[in-house]
């Protein structure tokens, strides 16, 4: 039996309902019943009153969309199960008394629903109430509806809303009936799902294999039209857009260029929002190659079947009253802060900025030799190739093994860099320069730490070519790395090796310093730092979630670095 986070199998309709009146002071509990009803009924004085309901499992709804400009009350019955009729009239006696001027129940086409609620509807009749129904049956799904006729599901929620901004608007009983059931009849939706669902404490309603999607299907799981291989978003969109739209289909909803629209996108409750984001686009591309325009475009979750990883679409045909009506307030919890404009995937992009003119350097014939700085790039680089294996073995033990790559990746990045032109000779437009290309190519986050140290340090070296700016470069690098990366030396990072190497390169503020002895001196102790990481607790990075126990290996970060301050030295 799949796993679910309820309190108890038994009460959990109860206890979604007590959760929801918890965190929304506009809702109260009818006492004894399973029913959600508006907090100030008195405002309803006057007015048509609202309710709907159902089975629960299908959250928001109907709960979600109570509140002024929506539904007064909502009756709501076990997971999947009709309420009941005792229920059902004591809610619509509990908005009589608050003096409604007649009472509409909008239902969902299921035999138990129209059934209960019927039932309470000719008691409540008998007891002098003003109560009329509107049965929603919105289901595309089979070509040849049998007696039951087609099921009420998401386009359901569209009903509740255009009813409810009548009734807020002080629209008679009458007129709410006949507006609702014109928008029902206009109105089709269909589901795709890659999932089934499962009841708390029941096993799934059917199987879905790993590679099949089943067309059609109902809110409770129930089995839909056909069953077909997994098809890629825009596809699947493209087959339930067709299928909702085919003459021959008896449950079909008449498209013609030019129409107008209202389309929700529903998750059924366990796919991602990405996905859902993938299917809206889809939808809305493909409705606009057949020539429809879509007024509105909601997107999200409005009613769900529990977990089932699916999605429905729902169409409304429109006119601008209908429109209107979408667009009026509601307090609403559930019905989402709807954009009032259409939706169109051929909405002009912002131009991207471009780049200001690099400023020309003046510093030309400072620092060494064009010459000797692709020596001693191509000696970095064939040193990263070189121990690229032992990088990615390294990172084995504590990250995702990709050390190794990631450096290599640099050092072909810098070679393929150096074919195209050759590198400057200025150190600052040098360091500059090999930022760009390691944050274009290096990828991970050493790309990204790579790339803050050279072009802090780059900053340093402006217009300076003296020994001492070597070491305010190194510490400025070393300082722009620690604010954006987090790290500290200590932490088993690459920045052990660079502290230590920063902390020997120190000595070149002495006068009289052989830059050469000092780099042998910063080489070894960035070495001897590497080498020590083996005996260090990873305090950030990847690494930092394994236990130290299991790290044995020195830090391949902190390895590149020496190994890279060597290649410089030789």
């Amino acid at each position: 039996v799949p796993k679910k986070l309820v309190t108890t199998v038994s009460g959990c309709a109860d206890d979604a309902l007590a959760g929801l009146v918890a965190c929304n002071p506009g809702l109260r509990l009818l006492q004894g019943h399973r029913v959600v009803l508006r907090d100030d009924l008195p405002a309803i004085r006057g007015r048509v009153a609202l309710l709907s309901g159902g089975g629960s499992g299908h959250e928001p709804a109907h709960a979600g969309y109570i509140g002024k400009g929506m539904l007064t009350g909502v009756v709501a019955g076990a997971v999947f199960a009709s309420p009941s009729v005792g229920s059902v009239l004591a809610a619509i006696r509990a908005v009589a008394r608050a003096g409604a001027a007649g009472i509409l129940l909008i239902v969902k086409n299921y035999t138990g629903d129209r059934l209960n609620f019927g039932m309470a509807l000719e008691r409540a009749r008998a007891e002098g109430a003003d109560v009329r129904m509107v049965v929603v049956g919105d289901d595309c799904a089979f070509a040849t509806p049998g007696k039951a006729g087609r099921r009420g599901i998401c386009g359901t929620v569209l009903i509740h809303k255009v009813a409810g901004a009548l009734a807020e608007a002080g629209a008679s009983l009458d007129e709410i009936v006949e507006k609702a059931t014109a928008a029902a009849k206009a109105m089709g939706t269909l589901g795709l799902s890659l999932s089934p669902c499962s009841i708390p404490g029941s096993k799934p309603s059917f199987q879905l294999a790993e590679d099949e999607m089943e067309l059609g299907l109902g809110i409770h799981g129930e089995a839909g039209v056909r069953r077909m291989k997994v098809l890629p978003a825009d596809k699947a969109v493209e087959t339930m857009l067709e299928h909702m739209t085919n003459p021959s289909n008896a449950s079909h909803l008449s498209l013609t260029p030019g129409s107008s629209v209202v389309l929700v996108v529903n998750n059924l409750g366990g796919l991602s929002c990405l996905e859902l984001g993938i299917v809206a686009g889809a939808a809305v591309r493909c409705l606009e190659s057949r020539g429809i325009r879509i007024a509105r475009a909601l997107v999200g979750s409005f009613m769900t079947a529990l977990e089932m990883a699916g999605v429905s679409l729902t169409l409304m045909l429109v006119d601008e009253e209908l429109v209107r009506l979408i667009d009026a307030k509601t307090t609403a919890t559930a019905w989402p802060n709807v954009p009032t404009g259409p939706a169109t995937t051929r909405r002009e992009e912002v131009p991207a900025p471009t780049e200001g003119p690099r400023k020309p350097q003046d510093e030309t014939g400072i620092g060494p030799g064009t010459a000797r700085v692709q020596r001693v790039l191509e000696r970095v680089c064939s040193t990263l190739l070189d121990i690229q294996d032992r990088l990615n073995e390294l990172d084995r033990e504590a990250g995702d093994g990709d050390c190794g790559h990631t450096h290599a990746r640099a050092a072909q990045a810098i070679q393929e860099w150096m074919r195209s032109r050759p590198p400057p000779a200025a150190p600052a437009q040098l360091l500059s320069a090999l930022a760009d290309v390691l944050l274009e190519q290096m990828g991970g986050s050493s790309g990204v730490l790579y790339g803050l140290f050279l072009t802090a340090a780059a900053q340093s070296l402006r217009g300076r070519s003296d020994s001492p700016a070597w070491a305010d470069a190194m510490d400025a690098g070393i300082e722009a790395m620690q604010r954006y990366g987090g790290a500290a030396p200590g932490d088993r990072t690459m920045l052990d090796s660079l502290c230590a190497a920063a902390q020997a390169l120190h000595s070149l503020r002495s006068p009289g310093a052989d830059p050469l002895q000092v780099l042998a001196a910063a080489v070894q102790s960035a070495e001897a730092a590497a080498e020590a990481t083996r005996h260090m607790e990873a305090g950030a990075g990847r690494a930092s979630y394994i236990r130290s126990s299991r790290l044995e290996q020195p830090d391949p970060g902190a390895v590149a670095v020496a190994a890279v301050l060597g290649a410089v030295l030789e």
